[in-house]
Formats: C-alpha cells, sequence, structure tokens
C-alpha cells in the first residue's frame, strides 16, 4: 500500500525534477508535470487537495483506457479530464513497486529527450 510521502520519494529521486510548493504534492521534469495530487472539485464547494489520490500523466488515450479498463479497482477519471492523458490513482490500492514503474514511466514521458537518458545513466 502506498501512499503520499511514496510519491514524493520517488518522483525526488529521478532526475531535473522539481518539486513545485503546493498543499499536497506536484513533481514536474523540463516545465512539465508528471506526477500531482488531485485537486477534486465540487459544485458549489471548496476545491480540495487530495494526497490520498495522484494524477499520473499516462502519454496517450490509448494507455488511459487501458489503464482504466484493466484495473478499475486502482485507476478512474473525471470529466474534466477527458480528453487528457491523464488518469488518477488510489494510492492505498498499489504497492510501492508498481507506482515506482508509474511514476517513472510519467517522468520519461514528460522529460525532454536529452534528460531521459539521464535516468539510465543514473540507474547503473
Amino acid at each position: 500500500m502506498a501512499d503520499a510521502e511514496d510519491v514524493c520519494r520517488l518522483a525526488a529521486a529521478l532526475p531535473h525534477v522539481v518539486e513545485i510548493d503546493s498543499d499536497g504534492f506536484d513533481f514536474r521534469v523540463g516545465g512539465k508535470g508528471f506526477v500531482w495530487s488531485y485537486p477534486e472539485r465540487r459544485p458549489g464547494k471548496p476545491r480540495v487537495i487530495r494526497t490520498d489520490i495522484a494524477v499520473l500523466y499516462v502519454g496517450d488515450e490509448a494507455e488511459k483506457q487501458a489503464l482504466l479498463l484493466g484495473e478499475p479497482e486502482r485507476f478512474f477519471t473525471t470529466p474534466a479530464y477527458d480528453g487528457m492523458p491523464l488518469v488518477m490513482l488510489w494510492l492505498d490500492r498499489v504497492d510501492t513497486d508498481r507506482l515506482e514503474e508509474l511514476v517513472t514511466d510519467a517522468w520519461r514521458m514528460r522529460a525532454p529527450n536529452a534528460l531521459v537518458g539521464d535516468l539510465d545513466v543514473e540507474a547503473d
């Protein structure tokens, strides 16, 4: 079972990552977000930052649909993210190994090509 601290630890360990000051967690590479806490919005109520839910960049609609259909107990979306390559993940429904894979994949898809090789260098 993973949590927000795991997201922060895993994301911050990746090369060239910047953490944006927020009420939850928000990580970027090359100026692009790859994982952040879910900003829940409900009509007539103030926005609530949900640190038990991570928003992950997944690259494209096909990958998004594969996660949503293949693991509906872990992943979901909202109408606000329709047409965007983003999914929400219930952190308490995933182990840290799978979370590391998801965060690293999101980083790879958002990092400029010149930086992606730095991940492989650090892994050696």
